[in-house]
């Protein structure tokens, strides 16, 4: 499918249109960002403003916000070319196995919420990669989810092994939150022999570094509604599970993670539009904003 993407704007607000859709491996959204009036310039950790994509009066404030609008537009949302080095990329990984597409406006929460909480640069679209490419290794952070088989080939098992070992962090979450379901289990099965030894899945302390890296977990993991509510396996799983390349004995698990592995069921979770993210009492993606900046800056 065609994208196609403009910025117009007079008296009224710039808008950027786009139908989403993959080609050449990218997944690209339609308005990925709010409009100016709604924006501050100063990202960080400031308060969070709405998300909507409201038309701009013809006042001098709106000229002032729609040059800076403008501004963001143009090195961002709309220019082509790759990421450029100190971007932060929300990769996807594509195995061919299962349903690794599902939850597709995961990607568009999460970088919303960067943008919100962080200064961290963004590349503003979702890129898809697979097991056995080279490119895995350009990328510090991959997202992995499904609900049904997880196989690879002896390739990519490798190929996802050299990813973990050169600094990457492969985050996968279980759709079925279900530790008795096909994905749950075909994924660990992988991960025994991608790293077979005492370096496979271990439980993750709620001490380790990735719940403090930017938000403050001090229980661990936040809760889902889909765990509170019951789905899939009828139980709140109090941990997540990873695999730490580098584990020392006595480190308590600590040390650095490269595949970081959920039943929470995160993604469906955070798989809703992110203009909605303003009715809700709590953010519910924060967390990925710890996992992001654990990953780009571990």
């Amino acid at each position: 499918c065609a994208a196609n993407r403009t910025a117009s704007g007079s008296a009224d607000a710039p808008r950027i249109s786009g139908t989403p859709c993959r080609r050449s491996g990218v997944t690209r959204f339609e308005k990925p960002y709010e409009c100016a009036s709604e924006m501050t310039p100063r990202f960080g950790q400031s308060e969070r403003r709405p998300i909507v994509g409201t038309r701009l009066s013809a006042s001098a404030a709106s000229c002032s916000a729609l040059s800076w609008w403008r501004a963001l537009v143009m090195n961002s949302v709309c220019r082509s070319g790759p990421p450029k080095a100190n971007e932060f990329v929300f990769a996807r990984l594509r195995y061919n196995s299962g349903d690794w597409d599902y939850n597709s406006k995961v990607a568009a929460n999460v970088l919303d919420a960067i943008v919100q909480y962080t200064t961290i640069p963004i590349y503003p679209e979702e890129v898809v990669v697979t097991p056995d490419s080279d490119e895995l290794l350009a990328f510090p952070f991959v997202f992995m989810t499904g609900h049904t088989l997880v196989r690879f080939t002896q390739a990519e098992r490798k190929n996802l092994a050299r990813f973990v070992e050169h600094g990457g962090l492969l985050f996968s979450d279980d759709c079925n939150h279900d530790v008795n379901g096909l994905y749950a289990k075909s994924f660990e099965s992988e991960m025994a022999l991608t790293f077979p030894g005492p370096n496979g899945l271990a439980k993750l302390p709620k001490t380790h570094a990735i719940f403090r890296s930017f938000f403050t977990f001090p229980d661990g993991p936040p809760q889902t509604s889909h765990e509170l509510n019951g789905w899939g396996d009828d139980i709140v799983h109090e941990y997540l599970r990873a695999v730490i390349p580098h584990r020392r004995e006595g480190d308590g698990g600590h040390g650095r993670i490269g595949v970081l592995y959920s039943n929470k069921d995160y993604g469906c979770e955070w798989d809703y539009d992110w203009k909605n993210k303003r009715f809700r009492r709590e953010d519910n993606t924060k967390f990925a904003v710890n996992i992001v900046v654990y990953a780009y800056g571990s």
